[in-house]
């Protein structure tokens, strides 16, 4: 597997990564891979951001609509098809460019994949019974077992949550720890971070204005389409989805939709603000322009 370095565009959810990735685009040979856990999946369009079909025929974009929402899809999944691009791209003599918000993938990409146990059904069914009787209670005990996990892991997210217990019940190490000690056997790819990082202020303004443009579009329309044909998936947890098919379920007026959908996307960006700037060495940038200079005089 090749470990050449690489360039990565990464930020808050509604930065303008993409306008910038697409920006260089137009003066430098590059080709773009998304980072994004929701965009890997068939049909979540709208909802989250995925390129245009006119976008995709100016600039090429991978790792793209690789599984339906029902299916069961990992990093691992998400790191093998992205060094399949990865060599694709470069035997083409083109210019690899990261592009997105998913942390865990970034990482995945840089230090690679700790070898670990496959899943328990009994286990993970029992930790789910346990959730259903007393919620909240798997990622107080992930806390107490596994903090660094814990402070990543989102309590409601209990895919992720189940899994870093299930890891410490069946190997009796923390999964942050299986994670640390891969990657110093491991050693680091070279990656050349450059984080988009906008004020709050003006990360709200664009924020709002992105979520009127979507329900504009028709996000409701698109989750209740994908909810009919799949059922309640883990991918329509995600911001957007989630309040769109609480609406549909009747749980606020209509009136309350965009600002819940705001309010769910600033609380996510706080989240992963907080992981890029535990990133070594990422070049935090609150300008579009400032960082794609920075970036161009890199590639």
């Amino acid at each position: 597997m090749s470990l050449q370095p690489l360039h990565a565009l990464v930020g808050v959810t509604g930065a303008g990564k993409s306008a910038v990735a697409l920006a260089l685009a137009a003066h430098h040979p590059i080709e773009i891979l998304s980072l994004d856990s929701v965009q890997v999946y068939r049909g979540l369009d709208i909802g989250s951001a995925k390129p245009t079909a006119e976008e995709r025929a100016r600039v090429t974009h991978h790792l793209l609509d690789l599984a339906d929402p029902d299916a069961r899809f990992s990093t691992a999944d998400w790191l093998a098809a992205c060094e399949h691009a990865l060599v694709d791209i470069r035997a083409r003599g083109r210019l690899p460019l990261i592009v997105g918000g998913t942390g865990l993938y970034l990482r995945a990409l840089s230090t690679g994949l700790a070898v670990l146990p496959s899943a328990d059904d009994a286990l993970r069914t029992r930790m789910m019974a346990e959730e259903a009787a007393a919620p909240g209670s798997l990622h107080g005990r992930l806390r107490e077992l596994d903090a660094e996990s814990a402070a990543r892991i989102a309590a409601r997210d209990l895919v992720r949550v189940v899994r870093a217990l299930e890891v410490h019940a069946l190997t009796g190490r923390s999964l942050s720890a299986h994670h640390a000690a891969h990657a110093a056997a491991r050693g680091e790819r070279q990656l050349e971070v450059f984080v988009l990082d906008p004020p709050d202020a003006s990360l709200r303004v664009t924020l709002e204005a992105r979520t009127e443009q979507m329900l504009s579009r028709g996000l409701v329309e698109e989750a209740r389409a994908l909810r009919a044909r799949y059922g309640p998936v883990r991918p329509l947890d995600s911001v957007g989805y989630r309040e769109a098919l609480e609406l549909i379920d009747a749980r606020f007026h209509p009136s309350e939709l965009g600002a819940r959908i705001v309010l769910s996307s600033r609380q996510f960006a706080r989240r992963q603000r907080t992981w890029w700037r535990k990133v070594p060495g990422a070049r935090a940038f609150a300008a579009p322009d400032a960082l794609a200079t920075a970036l161009a005089a890199s590639l």
